[in-house]
């Protein structure tokens, strides 16, 4: 069962919940507008889904809601962040806006972020660079909860990577995509309305296929994108590792199986090897490779010769962006859905915080 929402009422109630953790306003705006990008693109399991986990975070007092995030190394193009442990969804803003700087004045930046947490969307990030015509990159590592190829040892998070490049008339190319064949939101969205998982995205504890959403539970992991090393798993580990290796190691954050859990009941590794999550941000500015104008003009070329290819029979062939620019604009005049599990989890924190829901 889902029931619908406006985004404003939404909005309203997120927004509360944050200041009542301690956010500025200026923070529990910017959050609250980073959250639920997820859930007006159709990313249920990354949006207000998440909330009730943020706050058992900072319950833990494992997210500090008043972020001192500064710079703690830099040249003309690239630069370090310390997020202070603040949201990830306040931080990698911050991180963002550093990088389109940089590009702004010598023609690329590259922001590693050490000391975060869980950042919504990486493709709310990458989309900033669109305002300036600029090509945007996102990445984070994350809690590990998926094996690498052949192995039965959780290694990994499911580590997206975002890319938005503009056009001119044409929508821009946006990909965002979790670098394992599903992400683990998915699967919680299946054990709330009770569904098995498709062949490929789990195993369990053995290393055997599973379908059963509740398999991290028992021991189990996410796959790499792939599926398999028949179906090319080997291809989404390098891509995962690739994630882990420029948001964490590169800016001293925690790392492969050293990732903090998203989840508060999970404790953190006895053995830091870094500092809380890791972020990669990038903006590159058109004009330092050839005229903006040329370009996106030669993406619309792109785009429109991409959408017209000769489709298989009742399919359309979609540009990266397409599903979730739809669904942007169809949930924000008729409403979100919320299933019954996540209204159930806002319920409670109304009740938490003396809110209305």
């Amino acid at each position: 069962m889902e029931t619908i929402f406006s985004y404003h009422h939404l909005r309203e109630f997120t927004h509360e919940v944050f200041i009542r953790m301690g956010c500025s306003l200026d923070h529990a705006a910017l959050a609250t507008e980073v959250l639920l990008s997820a859930d007006l693109r159709g990313i249920d399991s990354h949006g207000i889904a998440r909330l009730s986990g943020y706050v058992r975070l900072w319950e833990a007092k494992r997210i500090n809601t008043r972020p001192d995030i500064k710079i703690t190394h830099e040249t003309p193009s690239t630069a370090v962040v310390d997020g202070d442990s603040g949201l990830g969804l306040v931080v990698a803003p911050y991180a963002m806006e550093v990088a389109m700087r940089k590009a702004g004045e010598v023609g690329t930046g590259w922001v590693s972020v050490k000391n975060s947490n869980h950042f919504g969307i990486a493709g709310y990030h990458a989309m900033k660079a669109l305002e300036r015509d600029m090509i945007g990159m996102a990445m984070t590592n994350a809690s590990p909860l998926v094996a690498p190829t052949f192995a039965t040892e959780r290694m990994l998070g499911t580590n997206p990577i975002a890319v938005a490049i503009p056009a001119k008339e044409q929508p821009p190319f946006v990909a965002d995509f979790a670098t394992t064949t599903a992400a683990n939101g998915k699967l919680e969205i299946l054990q709330r309305k009770n569904e098995e998982a498709p062949l490929g995205w789990i195993q369990d504890k053995n290393g055997n296929p599973s379908t059963n959403p509740h398999e991290l539970k028992n021991g189990g992991a996410l796959l790499p994108l792939g599926g398999d090393r028949e179906h090319g798993s080997h291809k989404g580990y390098c891509l995962g590792a690739i994630v882990d290796i420029f948001s964490a190691v590169l800016s001293g954050a925690n790392y492969g199986p050293w990732a903090p859990p998203f989840v508060s009941f999970l404790p953190l590794a006895p053995d830091p090897v870094g500092v809380g999550l890791g972020h990669f941000l990038g903006a590159m500015r058109v004009d330092a490779f050839r005229p903006a104008d040329e370009f996106k003009a030669n993406m619309d070329t792109w785009i429109s010769r991409f959408r017209a290819a000769e489709a298989i029979p009742g399919k359309e062939v979609l540009i990266p962006g397409d599903p979730e620019r739809e669904t942007y604009h169809h949930r924000l005049d008729n409403g979100i859905p919320v299933v019954a599990a996540v209204v159930k989890d806002l319920q409670d924190l109304a009740g938490k915080f003396d809110l209305n829901f």
